[in-house]
């Protein structure tokens, strides 16, 4: 049994904990980053799921990913680089028709023109609405989480008042009504995130967290080149540059803690590694309910993680195919421009939304997923071999616990009614299909290590938000346990690849050192 000494030991190779580990080692702490997995990246990787077929395995796109982060952290000098979208989004309708918006709003409001002139005018007030909203929650993006009568206070007496007041109960199918008239601009723009049900107060609160997407500068949104652990791996980079000891394939059986105080960490093979912090960058009920010792933590404790909000599940289907979707509904002779599949949104309708809900909140694959399908090959042909393309589907949303059968017995019946469903769209998408994979909530779980597959850590929900994330008293990336910190998607401000908690939880870490705590 041997014993390494370090100042800090971070948990979890995520963009998260290199980020942490990056802002910590260049401060001067000796800095040792453990990763179960045998390479880094957590959520944002890119895998070669199929021989010469590779894939932004979970994450799938760079849109909120922090200017200071990339900039501090030189991730340009390493390779990080972004497509933009255009168009930003490709709504396709089963009946031939289509709605394509675009970074140009004057060329958006052409196209939503077809559907409603009134809709075309509404929709650069809709923007300003996000725009308002997203600020009150940007502002603390890189501070530490506000409560809500800290963003009350701030907003006091400014234009931002009273919608402040409206987004805190604020339904977002009531604001789609508001802005617009046309069922098809509605489900192109409809949205509930971690919410789901676009009926329930509070849902354009949550929501404004993901307009925060509207500050990131244009050149750092779109498809990353290379895949999205192109951003991890140039996080990497840095991080060794600067000192940071990274180890894959090491698996952590707990915190070592004594006195009520993280002293370091004891390995899957009896090893003990000991440091000063620890710092973890798993999602809290993992942290708190596998990787503690439930004697060093309080029962009350344990029981308010437990009910800590995992229930938005979502599905990720990939698929190598060996030419382009057949898009000629949509597109005279088939002549399109690839990059129009680099983000497509399928929701005909609020309705199509909401029953999607519906089915995973009953235990039941949605019946007709909502799907975020991204085809990047149209962007960076370097991901599949020359003339093969690669696919990808986020749908929305799937129980974490199907109420028939389990998950490894219905991942094929899944998969299948997925590609039916694209099938509507793409009508060749069997013929030109190599191969297909389904990650399920549990595949993610697995995979990823992320409790119920939940890729924010923790639902964002108005419970979940802000300082209240992952609870009130312990929001501030410390926790009950002297010298253990949480810097992962589950704390202020949430998940999406974004660098921020990975960032602040050093400055906290950082701070409290110089306090001497």
């Amino acid at each position: 049994m041997s014993s390494t000494n370090h100042d800090i030991i971070i948990l979890g190779g995520g963009h998260n904990g290199l980020v942490a580990a990056c802002y910590l080692a260049q401060a001067g702490m000796d800095v040792l980053l453990l990763e179960r997995r045998e390479f880094l990246g957590g959520a944002c990787v890119t895998e070669e799921l199929f021989p010469g077929y590779r894939f932004s395995a979970c994450s799938y796109i760079c849109h909120m990913l922090q200017t200071k982060v990339i900039d501090d952290l030189e991730l340009r000098k390493h390779g990080f680089e972004v497509f933009p979208l255009e168009p930003s989004r490709f709504s396709p309708l089963p009946d031939g028709r289509s709605l394509s918006l675009w970074d140009d709003l004057e060329r958006s409001q052409e196209e939503i023109g077809r559907f409603s002139k009134q809709d075309a005018k509404n929709y650069p007030k809709w923007l300003d609405f996000w725009r308002r909203a997203g600020g009150l929650i940007h502002a603390y993006f890189l501070k530490p989480p506000p409560t809500i009568s800290e963003v009350a206070e701030r907003v006091r007496g400014t234009k931002d008042e009273a919608l402040f007041d409206r987004l805190l109960t604020a339904n977002m199918k009531d604001l789609v009504d508001q802005f617009f008239e046309s069922d098809t601009v509605k489900g192109s723009l409809i949205q509930a995130q971690d919410v789901g049900d676009v009926n329930a107060p509070g849902s354009a609160w949550c929501y404004a967290y993901i307009k925060c997407n509207m500050f990131s500068a244009p050149e750092n949104v779109g498809i990353v080149k290379g895949g999205m652990g192109s951003i991890t791996q140039a996080m990497a980079t840095t991080a060794r540059e600067r000192g940071v000891k990274l180890k894959t394939g090491a698996v952590v059986n707990h915190v070592l803690v004594e006195d009520g105080a993280a002293i370091g960490v004891v390995m899957e093979d009896g090893t003990t590694i000991r440091s000063n912090t620890v710092v973890s960058n798993a999602d809290p009920k993992r942290t708190f309910l596998k990787l503690v010792e439930p004697e060093h933590l309080e029962p009350a404790f344990v029981r308010r993680i437990r009910k800590l909000k995992t229930s938005a599940a979502y599905l990720k289907f990939h698929a190598a195919l060996k030419g382009l979707p057949d898009l000629s509904a949509y597109f005279p002779n088939s002549d399109y421009d690839p990059r129009v599949l680099g983000e497509i949104k399928i929701c005909p309708s609020v309705e199509y939304y909401e029953q999607s809900w519906q089915d995973a909140s009953a235990g039941r694959p949605a019946s007709q997923p909502v799907m975020e399908v991204q085809v990047p090959t149209g962007y960076d042909p370097s991901m599949a071999p020359p003339g093969h393309h690669i696919l990808s589907t986020w749908a929305l949303y799937a129980p974490v616990q199907l109420k028939e059968g389990n998950w490894d017995e219905r991942r094929q019946e899944v998969g299948e009614n997925l590609i039916d469903s694209l099938s509507i769209y793409m009508p060749n998408i069997r013929d030109i299909m190599v191969d297909w994979s389904l990650f399920t909530p549990l595949d993610i779980e697995q995979r990823v290590g992320l409790t119920d597959g939940n890729i924010r850590h923790l639902d964002i929900i108005p419970s979940q938000f802000l300082a209240q994330r992952p609870m009130a008293e312990w929001a501030n990336y410390h926790t009950p346990i002297k010298n253990l910190y949480l810097c992962g998607a589950g704390t202020h401000p949430g998940g999406e690849v974004t660098g921020a908690p990975g960032h602040n939880a050093a400055m906290r870490i950082l701070g409290d050192w110089e306090k001497g705590q």
